[in-house]
């Protein structure tokens, strides 16, 4: 019996140590549970957040959309509005507003120093026929020094702007009895041209000196002149002058020539021909500088039979030469010319070769030292014949022209040909030795 008891110790051990295993397992499958369980319901809680704020930002967007929706409404509102505002405006004339808008046509500076009563005289003469084309022609006084009775008298004018040029810096001249005028002149010129071709930014400018009078007809003409300008890269310079253009000399007001020689007195050039002329400017007597091969490189200058300037500068710094003999008889023109309806195309460079070969050509040679005599008996076109500068001097001297050559170049001339009227509608033609070859002519 006691064995049995033994056995039955025996089987109790087993009985609770399997007892006990089974617990064990139980247990450690309890905490795996409970730890999936947890990390379960810790997922839940993150996904439930993100879905939290997922719905927040569908519900923030929503609002921004209803926000954008309301300011797009409230942009149509206003842009229907404004619609409606410009048609009215329209309605009342709202284009002369926007035609005060347009690009301009060229900046027109008026040249002054110490003459108040001369850029008086400039001033009205140019606003009086400016003021209807002020947005295409702004209108600028350049004055070189401080003379304050010049200062006051632009100042005066509220239609134009004002510009002054001091420098004090003592003048050099580069040879003994030089006129220091010339340098100061200079000078003023490369200032007033970089100011408005480069602060002010003007593409084109027309310059003016302060003992000018223009024409009914000078801003037409220099606006028509421009698209040709722009053109035609041949052309340096359109010019309002013509040095031959005394009353006996004109004739045709809507005629124009193309020369190799720079007119001046009331001028245009573009900014990418200031570019190039000013790095390299010159000191003194820039005019003559401009004539030049050098400089203008094969370039010629448009210029007008009758002038669209009238010099009346009697005192200045050239002292009066020429003035009475040359300016002072100048015609200026005082007839209505429609140069938006006149064909320029003439001018182009190669167009005016075979137009002014044909005039050339055509003329009626004349020989011999009685050729004015001749030239003034005979009807039509004249053709004289010059060897050289003294026998082109000595005929320009019986006919009253010009008689001043600059660089190989008379004044007026293009291709060695000076051109003016002789008392009557007749051309005279003054021609150079090599002047038919250069025209493609082939008979003398």
């Amino acid at each position: 019996m006691a064995r049995n008891f033994c056995d039955f110790r025996w089987l109790l051990l087993f009985a609770a140590a399997a007892f006990i295993y089974i617990q064990m397992r139980i247990f450690t499958t309890q905490s795996e549970y409970a730890d999936r369980l947890a990390a379960a319901v810790e997922s839940e809680n993150h996904c439930s957040s993100q879905v939290r704020m997922l719905i927040d930002q569908i519900s923030s967007q929503q609002g921004r959309i209803v926000s954008l929706e309301d300011a797009k409404m409230r942009q149509d509102q206003e842009c229907g509005q404004l619609r409606a505002l410009i048609q009215d405006l329209e309605k009342r004339g709202a284009d002369r507003l926007i035609n005060k808008l347009q690009v301009p046509v060229a900046a027109v500076v008026i040249m002054a120093c110490n003459r108040p009563d001369y850029l008086e005289r400039t001033i009205e003469s140019v606003l009086k026929y400016q003021q209807s084309v002020a947005s295409k022609f702004p209108l600028f006084v350049s004055q070189d020094g401080p003379n304050e009775n010049v200062k006051s008298k632009a100042l005066s004018y509220k239609q134009l702007s004002y510009m002054q040029h001091l420098d004090f810096e003592e003048v050099h001249t580069e040879r003994p009895g030089e006129i220091i005028a010339y340098y100061k002149i200079a000078s003023h010129y490369k200032w007033a041209l970089d100011q408005l071709f480069n602060k002010h930014n003007f593409y084109r400018v027309i310059i003016l000196e302060d003992d000018m009078e223009i024409a009914p007809d000078f801003f037409e003409y220099f606006e028509a002149a421009a698209a040709l300008l722009d053109s035609d890269k041949t052309i340096m310079v359109v010019s309002s002058w013509n040095d031959n253009g005394q009353k006996q000399y004109v004739h045709d007001p809507k005629i124009l020539y193309r020369s190799d020689f720079f007119p001046g007195l009331g001028w245009m050039l573009t900014k990418s021909t200031w570019d190039e002329l000013s790095p390299k400017w010159p000191k003194a007597y820039w005019d003559d500088w401009l004539r030049l091969q050098e400089n203008h490189k094969g370039r010629q200058f448009i210029r007008p039979e009758v002038c669209r300037t009238y010099n009346f500068g009697e005192h200045g710094s050239s002292m009066g030469q020429f003035f009475k003999q040359y300016l002072e008889p100048i015609k200026l023109n005082d007839v209505h010319v429609d140069w938006k309806s006149m064909d320029l195309t003439y001018l182009k460079e190669d167009n005016y070769v075979r137009f002014f070969a044909n005039l050339v050509s055509n003329a009626k040679p004349v020989q011999g030292a009685d050729a004015v005599l001749k030239a003034y008996n005979i009807d039509g076109d004249v053709r004289v014949h010059y060897k050289d500068q003294p026998d082109f001097e000595r005929i320009a001297r019986q006919f009253g022209i010009f008689k001043e050559w600059k660089d190989g170049v008379p004044r007026a001339a293009y291709k060695g040909v000076v051109v003016f009227r002789f008392q009557t509608a007749r051309r005279i033609f003054l021609v150079g030795p090599d002047s038919l070859r250069q025209l493609g002519i082939q008979h003398a």
